[in-house]
């Protein structure tokens, strides 16, 4: 070992793969050019679910021939990258992880720039698609569309990672210490979220690279990937608490609905207000109702800033609601829809915006 090697922490390169064969010898090869120039000590951890193209025999066979310093797990009785990647984890060991796919989009040359920022500070390096000097190659646009989706949807139900630009990468790096003792258990292959909701790290950084071509192998894009996805930002959100605030803001809301209807049929039957003035100081009524509840109990672990900038901001994401109801409610009623089951479907229309201004803003 050089002594330049032996300043630097161990690598384990983490790949799982299935039906790669026909990619490894140009991997194995990126990699080791990569990280000897770079001076790393590193060994390549591959984790195969038993392929039928014989991966993991032409992945020992390389390690013989090619003298690459080769683990090789064969898993026969299970499936799923994201499972390998944590097989992988328990299996390696190196300081720094770096976790890649066998296809090539992830460029291996990128793999020192991801361990620079390790040795700069960062808990985990993620190779990013969007932020600055990022991006795909050759991507139709429903692809793109169902990425940035599914980044959308993670961010917005998990605050935690709303920061990360792209916290679905399947290349990145980090420290052994951030998942040791983690209880890693996803559904699907988006092992990074797991690890930014779970992991024990302060530093995140992310370095830009271009997402290739597959040179071969299968793509793991399929429905049914998309709707483990789905199940893992419900896990994720059960698991953070996430998805009991949500109910709650529900059953704040849902008190706030009766303060409303009840208010509205007051001003208008009682007091002979016109049915589209009335709106207004019922719902102000049911904003008071709601933030009071939100701020006791809801969101009650997050009262970070005073009270009259909670109060404000509340009142912001009201109104943003309360646009968004009577731009519904006002149609409705124009045609010939009934007052109050009008004033309930733009309720429900302007839930989802209120809960997330709330959430990232009022109590963020």
């Amino acid at each position: 070992m050089s002594e330049r090697a032996s300043e630097r922490p161990r690598i384990s390169i983490i790949i799982p793969t299935y039906n790669e064969r026909d990619n490894l010898e140009g991997l194995f090869e990126r990699v080791s050019r990569a990280l000897s120039g770079a001076g790393y000590e590193f060994e390549i951890v591959v984790v195969d679910d038993n392929s039928p193209d014989r991966t993991w025999e032409y992945a020992e066979e390389l390690g013989k021939t090619g003298g690459y310093p080769v683990k090789v797990i064969r898993r026969v009785n299970e499936k799923g990258l994201s499972s390998a990647v944590i097989r992988g984890f328990r299996e390696a060991s190196g300081d720094v992880f770096v976790v890649m796919d066998a296809d090539l989009q992830h460029p291996p040359e990128k793999i020192p720039e991801l361990l620079k920022a390790i040795d700069h500070g960062a808990d985990i390096a993620i190779a990013s698609r969007y932020v600055p000097g990022g991006g795909v190659e050759n991507w139709y646009w429903y692809r793109k569309l169902i990425s940035k989706g599914a980044i959308m949807i993670g961010r917005v139900a998990l605050p935690k990672i709303r920061s990360v630009r792209d916290p679905v990468s399947g290349f990145f790096a980090l420290r052994r210490e951030v998942v040791e003792g983690a209880e890693l258990n996803p559904i699907g292959f988006k092992i990074l979220m797991e690890i930014l909701i779970k992991g024990k790290y302060g530093k995140v950084v992310e370095v830009p690279f271009r997402f290739g071509l597959r040179k071969a192998g299968e793509s793991k894009l399929s429905g049914k990937t998309m709707l483990n996805y789905l199940k893992h930002v419900y896990r994720l959100m059960k698991w953070e608490g996430e998805l009991d605030r949500l109910i709650k803001f529900s059953i704040v809301g849902t008190s706030g609905i009766f303060v409303n209807e009840g208010f509205l049929w007051f001003f208008v039957s009682e007091l002979g207000m016109d049915k589209y003035i009335a709106n207004i100081p019922a719902t102000e009524l049911s904003i008071l109702n709601n933030f009071t509840w939100n701020d006791l109990w809801t969101f009650k672990d997050l009262r970070r800033y005073p009270f009259w900038k909670r109060l404000f901001s509340f009142h912001v994401a009201a109104l943003m609601g309360a646009f968004v109801q009577w731009i519904i409610y006002a149609p409705l009623v124009y045609l010939g829809i009934n007052y109050l089951l009008a004033n309930l479907v733009g309720i429900g229309a302007s839930f989802v915006v209120r809960f997330l201004f709330n959430r990232n803003v009022t109590w963020g």
